[in-house]
């Protein structure tokens, strides 16, 4: 059986769904309620309540289950805005994914996936595809992708003292069925969303104003929790980091098309730069190569997924 921690978030159910497509049983850890969320309703998911930062409610877990291996979503987000105590939240970020391989190791599970971010390779200049082994920026930045760089390290610093196989997937920026409606760092949900209510797409939610030559690796979230899947029941690894998305950078344009051709007569007139940002992507030659995966949602596909899903969602 496998335990996902954040299961019934965006991407950790697309992930579920792939396992049980796979023949996995998936344990669900839920942090506030055992019962198993609608939109997992149709699949033979169990349910946990407890908390990466609760040894004792990840322990639990164990003692009425055989787990074979842990996929780790879900995350304890530290220094955010209004955080009175700045430090302790730090501290359990940290104690959360210790906790996870504590129990790994005491369980004998083969394998812990956990998620790190493509926020990661923020600030390295250049254009083309970004390789996992890349040097990383120290310079600070924001929560998300400091705490994922914290966790890489430190993974690798007990996989090696443990003998516990961790493994870090790198993802992209996801969209999809359940995802975040703003998403705050790309327009590709909230001009779905516009589509969808035949109305112009809100955009305001964005951190910054989106052009239309804005790219990054935006790949379908069926794409990426299948890719997950493929990562923790793959016979064997030889890499501890993989990147996890499309393999192509993908703009707002270009989701304006794909979008125009399920939604004839859709339309979003975005400036664009007087000097192109460098387009990045994530180079999936390693995700390929040791697991088979290909992305089966081009952008087309994916807007008309999305497009159709929203739309039956109201």
């Amino acid at each position: 059986m496998i335990l996902v921690t954040g299961g019934a978030g965006f991407i950790g159910s697309h992930a579920v769904r792939a396992l049980h497509g796979q023949g996995e049983e998936c344990l669900l850890l839920q942090r506030r309620s055992p019962e198993v969320p609608p939109h997992l309703a149709d699949l033979p998911v169990r349910m946990v309540q407890g908390d990466i930062g609760d040894l004792e409610s990840l322990r639990a877990a164990g003692r009425d289950h055989t787990i074979t291996g842990i996929l780790h979503l879900a995350i304890t987000l530290p220094w955010e805005p209004g955080n009175d105590d700045p430090i302790g939240a730090a501290g359990r970020a940290v104690e959360g994914l210790l906790n996870v391989v504590r129990v790994a190791q005491e369980w004998g599970v083969r394998r812990v996936v956990m998620a790190s971010t493509i926020g990661v390779y923020a600030g390295v200049p250049d254009a083309g595809a970004l390789r996992e082994d890349r040097p990383l920026s120290l310079a600070p930045s924001a929560a998300i992708p400091t705490q994922k760089k914290i966790a890489e390290l430190l993974a690798g610093q007990v996989a090696a003292a443990t003998g516990v196989e961790i493994v870090t997937a790198r993802i992209s920026g996801t969209w999809g069925p359940g995802g975040h409606l703003p998403d705050p760092f790309f327009a590709a949900p909230s001009l779905a969303d516009g589509a969808a209510r035949g109305a112009a797409p809100d955009l305001s939610g964005l951190m910054r104003p989106p052009y239309a030559d804005d790219a990054l690796d935006l790949c379908y979230v069926k794409d990426t929790g299948r890719a997950l899947a493929l990562l923790l029941t793959a016979p064997s690894l030889h890499h501890a980091t993989y990147n996890v998305g499309s393999g192509r950078a993908t703009s707002n344009a270009d989701v304006i098309a794909a979008i125009e051709a399920t939604v004839p007569g859709f339309q979003v007139d975005l400036p664009v730069r007087e000097t192109p940002a460098p387009q990045q992507w994530l180079d999936t030659s390693r995700l390929r190569a040791d697991t088979g995966f290909v992305p089966e949602y081009d952008v087309a596909a994916a807007a008309a997924d999305y497009v159709a899903w929203l739309r039956a969602d109201r």
